[in-house]
């Protein structure tokens, strides 16, 4: 059978690569390949001519010099755990995917500084360890935390469970390694917490999902670990009385609020329903809950705090029960109940997600409407709204009807998402607010950002990527 030019090319391209990194280290399997290739809700599908292991930042470097070179777009992938197709290349077989699985150094811990700096496929959940074993705090924390790379969060800005207290992935670092589209390495590996020596460009590269350079290594914040936890579950009335719960927290408890999570008694009920080791976190049902945590640098006086702040909310009728956990393994249970969330969806047939960001006030009025929305236009549909109430990240998930047929209900996909993106709009809220854009939304976003800011992305983008092979199809 004779070859054809693009056969030729890519085999060239692969003989290269294997120069660079190993030959192991370069899969062109179609088995071996697949796992690379699609994303965990299954949505986007695509091809590569192959997945690239480097284990150095120099091997990453010489790699994109080469793809550079020869125009190959390069998708570079962590955990492979995003939920917006960021990660995951076309169907055209031409681009080669980048992971940056090898690069797992603990470069260096700096206690003076209270930093890390690790390389960017390290898993969170070896950074968190890391930073545990010196006797410190890195607070980022997901639900994918045990496969989620620190790259992979960075690249996306990630945000999690405690953004209330400390802010998503992007206030987390301090200095960036990149390696841009030609190969160049952008080194700022700083350590500084005050720079003022021109433009802060680490927040280019943070939040742009590998749109214009790779991150191979960054300088984390470390914090101290917290020498006492309180948890409680809370049930209410309304996510108005959680607001005014979260008021009045933030009056009692201030800096101590780690985690405020809000959510509905349908998403206790799934999980009930399809989670072992589970129950019912009160008595009795209520309509909506708060999964409340605080943490606290003193060994004494938290718990009283938080017992004085719960009884004053139920004083003022805010909250109507709550249970205050009474060990860690009771704080691990209420913490699995909101962990579980997404995964029990699954079992309850199609899901239609929504990753918004609303100002807080807005949240009451804006689930209201959203309710009332989806109960015209598509009766029988199941509103799961919950996620960080503290910071105004909600995940405004809607179920299939019981008994629907999966694939119809997801084929409402672009309806059900203008009915709530409108009502996003109307409260000046935005549509993503920890996920990213990738292939998922690209299309929404000239729709709702700033048409001057889009072309400041675009100049971005072709300054950075004037061949446009990093990541081509996401974002922009």
């Amino acid at each position: 059978m004779t070859q054809s030019a693009g056969d030729r090319d890519t085999r060239a391209l692969v003989s290269r690569l294997a120069a660079i990194v190993g030959p192991a280290q370069v899969v062109t399997d179609t088995a071996e390949m697949a796992g690379f290739l699609h994303e965990p809700r299954g949505l986007f599908r695509g091809a590569a001519a192959c997945v690239v292991k480097p284990a150095t930042t120099a091997e990453v470097s010489a790699v994109l010099a080469l793809c550079h070179e020869t125009g190959t777009p390069v998708v570079p992938q962590g955990g492979n755990t995003g939920l917006v197709g960021g990660q995951v290349p076309d169907a055209s077989g031409r681009a080669i995917v980048l992971s940056l699985s090898r690069l797992t150094k603990v470069r260096e811990i700096d206690l003076a500084t209270s930093t890390l700096t690790v390389e960017a496929g390290m898993v969170l959940a070896g950074v968190q360890g890391a930073a545990d074993d010196a006797g410190r705090l890195f607070p980022l924390s997901l639900a994918a935390e045990g496969s989620c790379t620190i790259g992979g969060n960075l690249a996306t800005n990630a945000g999690g469970t405690a953004v209330i207290a400390y802010g998503n992935a992007r206030d987390l670092v301090l200095g960036l390694e990149v390696v841009l589209a030609d190969g160049r390495i952008l080194s700022d590996l700083s350590k500084l917490r005050k720079d003022n020596t021109g433009y802060d460009l680490k927040h280019l590269f943070m939040g742009s999902e590998g749109t214009l350079g790779i991150i191979t290594a960054a300088v984390l914040k470390l914090y101290p670990k917290p020498r006492s936890l309180e948890t409680a579950f809370v049930g209410l009335a309304s996510p108005a009385q959680a607001l005014a719960f979260l008021e009045l927290a933030r009056d009692m408890a201030g800096g101590e609020i780690t985690g405020f999570e809000l959510i509905p008694r349908i998403g206790i009920d799934f999980v009930l329903a399809h989670a072992q080791g589970v129950q019912d976190p009160l008595p009795e049902p209520h309509a909506w809950y708060v999964l409340l945590e605080l943490s606290s640098q003193s060994r004494e006086g938290l718990a009283a705090r938080l017992v004085g702040l719960l009884d004053t909310a139920a004083e003022r009728g805010i909250v109507e029960d709550a249970a205050v956990a009474a060990s860690l393994d009771q704080t691990a249970r209420f913490w699995k109940l909101r962990e579980l969330l997404p995964e029990v969806q699954r079992a309850e047939g199609g899901s239609i997600k929504h990753d918004i960001s609303l100002p807080l006030a807005a949240i009451p009025a804006f689930l209201d409407e959203v309710s009332g929305a989806l109960a015209w236009e598509a009766p029988g549909v199941r509103l799961v709204a919950f996620g960080h109430l503290g910071d105004g990240n909600i995940h405004c998930n809607v179920s299939q009807p019981v008994g629907a047929e999966r694939d119809a209900f997801l084929a409402r996909w672009g309806e059900i998402n203008a009915i709530v993106h409108a009502i996003v709009a109307a409260h000046h809220g935005s549509i993503s607010a920890e996920h990213g854009i990738g292939q998922l939304k690209r299309e929404l976003l000239p729709q709702v950002k700033d048409k001057v800011a889009l072309d400041v992305m675009r100049a971005l983008k072709r300054t950075l990527d004037p061949k446009g092979i990093l990541n081509p199809g996401k974002v922009l």
